[in-house]
């Protein structure tokens, strides 16, 4: 073996195969020596001792390596939890540059570098036979020409799915490839997307992650994947070949399939935490390579970690090959995996440079100026878990944000709060309040009712408290401020009183949610009606309670949010790239009128006591569809129809007169979510529109050369909003 070791070189980190042999190269800074490790199919062990080392880096090559060889590393040095350093050699190292990896920890004693019951000790037991290997990769796969596909934010609805929870159940997925990346580029699925008007899926974690022993101990698992061991390979439980090294393969084939029907891949990315946990945790990776390096320590005990994410541990984005690792790991899948963009889960870790949550740290500096990255989506998570660490509106101008002020406010509104007319007035118009201030637009804000981590929509308006039983900590777990409302029975029920209501209050959120300024997000499943059974915390739920069940979807309710998000595309009004100003806009010979402008119920403009009242819980508002100081591809100036919207969250009936001749002479019911007007007919300017209980109404201005196709909508829309229920699905998930 010694006389095929060649010299290699420093860069790239990680295993690259060049089409001869394979270059292999790790980061150590406080390492006496290195020993590179092959395994064979059978995991006998061949040890290959680095000796060549520039900045840091250990590197060989191997010219007789081939893709598909198992290898992990042991790392010499010395161990001294108390000063941060944590070297055994008995502890083989998966590397964290490895772009696929196989098998998951079988935990045992082995795997920790104490004994059990003595954290002060030193455990030297062998831990090869219980670790996963890294996996060397061709990097070749014939794109076909594809790219990212670049779309921009104002015309992206986002779509928030789970590998595995999308397709398992999908009846016209095969077996065999439900769960998978190869089920997510089904054609079934991809029309169900396609249909719904997605531009973008934003996949939950597919980094490599780890199972967590105190969740199989309970008979369940890591579901949700917010684990990361592995930065840059794609999680091998999700692929249909195993953890053969296919697994990136496949993940191209996805994001190959999925940029020709117009969809871009967006990724969930864990860069603020390890799944090495605390100073108790196993030693996997990072904390046997270069402890100190990659991780927080705290300064007066480096035996212990910093926290900022409620996992054990923060990644040390202050040392500089902590922060190469995630600038690779992110490049990595811009350039060879050819993703659209990242939704960074606790952002706001990333940004401690110390600790205060810091705007202009390194990451985002670095961000910033990388060519490649800061040209893709980026989207934050603004808090973590650290003093200081809610951050919405903060982030820099380049970045948009999961804005949880939207989805608080939409849901007190919905459930009839008090006192939150004026807050839904500035998150339906994009949130000039909180991005306005640094130059950013109204798409900074990611738009969201609900996401993975809480109730389902149709859970939202179902249930007043969590029923996490099923997750084995005595329902402690998960949030208990759900601004949530069950329309008057907790659960399942047979009340067709309450079950119509829960079928409008869930038309309501999604209407709301797609005719807001900003970008939408959808959670995956609410179109369906999916339930977890008042469960707001799935986390380790990998069962029938998380998957989606195509087989009992809303068919009603997935034709609603589809006729909505058609209108969404339409109409320009609906999609802003600027926010509104409340300026008169003058267009031929009509009466100058405000860009937007809101309305009460008796025709009049609001006032400020209006939005200071304890009783607005209804509200309309013109927009201007003159007003939207755009132009498009060719320099003209983008325009659009004048559109009304009536908000009703009142437990009552509510008539709104409408404005008079200046604005429209007539107006067209395109969407009600009562169901009660099916948009056949002109409605008159300064006539009385009764907007039911609990609905939204949305009326285009008349123009009798759009007619036919405004009224072929408005029947759509007012047929699925009488039609739909959230606890009478189909039984059928054709169409789908």
């Amino acid at each position: 073996m010694e006389k095929d070791i060649w010299p290699g070189t420093a860069y790239p980190l990680g295993a690259t195969f060049d089409g001869t042999g394979t270059n292999f190269a790790l980061f150590s800074e406080g390492a006496e020596s290195v020993e590179l490790c092959l395994f064979s199919a059978r995991r006998k062990e061949t040890r290959v001792r680095m000796t060549e080392v520039d900045g840091f880096v250990w590197h060989c090559y191997l010219p007789q390596v081939q893709p598909g060889q198992l290898y992990g590393y042991r790392v010499h040095g010395p161990y001294d939890p108390d000063s941060g350093a944590r070297f055994n050699p008995k502890k083989l190292l998966l590397d964290p540059y490895a772009k696929a990896v196989m098998g998951q920890p079988e935990w045992a004693q082995p795997l920790f570098s104490y004994n059990f019951g003595d954290p002060r000790s030193r455990n030297d037991e062998d831990s090869a036979k219980h670790q996963m290997l890294g996996v060397v990769t061709n990097p070749f796969f014939d794109w076909q020409g594809d790219a990212q596909l670049r779309i921009p934010y104002h015309r992206t609805v986002i779509y928030e799915a789970h590998v595995k929870g999308l397709t398992e159940l999908h009846p016209d997925v095969p077996d065999e490839l439900r769960g998978t990346y190869a089920g997510v580029a089904h054609p079934a699925v991809v029309n169900h997307l396609t249909k719904l008007g997605v531009t973008a899926i934003e996949l939950m974690p597919v980094h490599q992650f780890v199972d967590d022993s105190t969740l199989q101990d309970k008979g369940l698992h890591n579901y949700w994947g917010y684990n990361t061991i592995g930065f840059f390979a794609p999680h091998a439980g999700y692929s249909s070949s195993g953890d053969t090294g296919q697994q990136v393969q496949e993940f191209k084939a996805m994001v190959r399939t999925l940029h020709r029907a117009g969809i871009e891949v967006i990724l969930d990315v864990v860069y603020n935490h390890t799944a090495e946990g605390n100073h108790l945790g196993p030693t996997l990776s990072f904390r046997g390579i270069d402890n100190a390096a990659y991780y927080r320590l705290v300064e007066d005990d480096q035996q212990y970690y910093m926290d900022y994410t409620g996992t054990g541990n923060s990644l040390n984005v202050r040392h500089p090959h902590s922060l190469q690792l995630i600038m690779d790991s992110l490049r990595y899948w811009v350039t060879e995996m050819h993703v659209d963009g990242f939704r960074f889960d606790l952002a706001a870790t990333l940004a401690r440079e110390f600790y205060d949550v810091d705007r202009l740290s390194s990451f985002f500096e670095i961000i910033q100026q990388d060519p490649v990255i800061s040209q893709v989506k980026l989207i934050a998570e603004p808090w973590d878990v650290g003093p200081g660490g809610y951050q919405v509106g903060n982030f820099p101008p380049q970045w948009t944000e999961w804005n949880g002020k939207y989805r608080d406010t939409v849901r007190d509104f919905w459930r009839g709060e008090p006192a939150t007319l004026g807050e839904f007035a500035s998150r339906l118009t994009g949130s000039a309040d909180l991005y306005q201030h640094n130059g950013r637009r109204p798409v900074a804000s990611i738009n969201f009712v609900t996401a993975h981590d809480g109730f389902t929509l149709r859970d939202l308006v179902s249930y007043n408290e969590k029923h996490n039983d099923a997750n084995g900590e005595d329902n402690n777990d998960g949030e208990s401020h759900n601004r949530s409302w069950n329309c008057g029975a907790e659960g399942p029920t047979d009340d067709p009183a309450v079950l119509e209501l829960r079928a409008r209050q869930q038309r309501n959120f999604i209407a709301t949610l797609l005719l807001s300024q900003g970008v939408p997000m959808i959670a995956h499943g609410d179109e369906l009606g999916r339930t977890q059974q008042g469960n707001n915390n799935v986390y380790c739920q990998d069962n029938e309670l998380s998957w989606l069940d195509w087989k009992s979807s809303d068919n009603p309710l997935i034709e609603f949010t589809a006729a909505v998000t058609r209108l969404r595309a339409e109409h320009p009004t609906f999609r802003r790239s600027r926010f509104f100003d409340g300026r008169p806009v003058r267009r031929g010979e009509g009466q100058p009128l405000p860009d937007i402008e809101w309305i009460r119920a008796d025709g009049e403009p609001m006032v400020p006591e209006d939005w200071d009242s304890a009783l607005g819980r209804s509200v309309g508002v013109f927009l201007n569809g003159h007003g939207i100081r755009g132009q498009d591809l060719y320099g003209r100036p983008i325009t659009d129809a004048h559109f009304l919207m009536y908000f009703n969250a009142d437990d009552s009936d509510v008539d709104f007169h409408l404005p008079g001749q200046e604005y429209a002479p007539g107006w067209d019911m395109l969407l009600d979510t009562s169901g009660q007007s099916a948009g056949d007919a002109e409605i008159k300017a300064e006539a009385v529109l009764t907007v039911a209980a609990k609905s939204m109404a949305v009326l285009r201005a008349h123009e009798p050369v759009a007619e036919e196709v405004d009224h072929s909508v408005a029947a759509s829309l007012a047929a699925q909003a009488g039609s739909s229920t959230s606890n009478q699905p189909s039984t059928s998930a054709s169409g789908t």
